[in-house]
């Protein structure tokens, strides 16, 4: 199950530099790397928070870390699409360009609450901090803002993703209800 789990979610990435790379029908490049590696991270952090609702029918538990991971993979390439092919190394500029445009220093906030979940996931830092894991509802919503604020208009799947998005977000908050309630 575990490498069925790891093949699905190279997919994403293994699509993209086909996409890229071998058939190269792809108009703007940047753009392409930031949708796709951006929907992905998000829709596979998304998911991780849904691991527990599931867990009756499919019990993914014990792989909601390495899927978690593959989130803040996507995202880590989503930030090198940003700083290295965007913002071409350019340090100042990425940061003008982050004052500029408020949905990247979210954006920014969120990778960083990344940073430090993936690197305290491991068994023995997870012990430690995985109270603080709970920032991941903080970065699903900054993500989601940042989604929104970088779509100049959002187009009919966009808005679907979303409705999946809200409905995950109102089901999580529901069972938090009913632990609460029972506790």
């Amino acid at each position: 199950m575990r490498i069925f789990i790891f093949v699905l979610l190279l997919i994403p990435g293994l699509f993209c530099s086909y996409e890229l790379f071998i058939i190269e029908n792809v108009k703007d490049p940047i753009k392409y790397i930031y949708t796709l590696t951006g929907a992905t991270a998000i829709s596979i952090l998304f998911f991780t928070t849904t691991i527990s609702m599931i867990k009756k029918r499919v019990n993914l538990i014990k792989y909601r870390r390495m899927i978690g991971l593959f989130g803040f993979f996507y995202a880590s390439l989503h930030m090198i699409n940003f700083l290295v092919l965007d913002m071409e190394l350019d340090f100042i500029f990425a940061y003008e360009e982050t004052l500029d445009k408020p949905f990247i220093y979210l954006g920014m906030i969120a990778f960083i609450s990344l940073i430090f979940m993936a690197s305290t996931s491991t068994k023995k830092l997870f012990a430690k901090y995985n109270k603080y894991h709970r920032l991941i509802y903080l970065v699903l919503g900054l993500t989601t803002i940042h989604f929104i604020m970088a779509q100049k208009s959002l187009s009919i799947p966009q808005w679907g993703y979303l409705v999946v998005i809200l409905i995950i977000a109102f089901f999580k908050l529901q069972q938090r209800k009913i632990l609460i309630k029972s506790n």
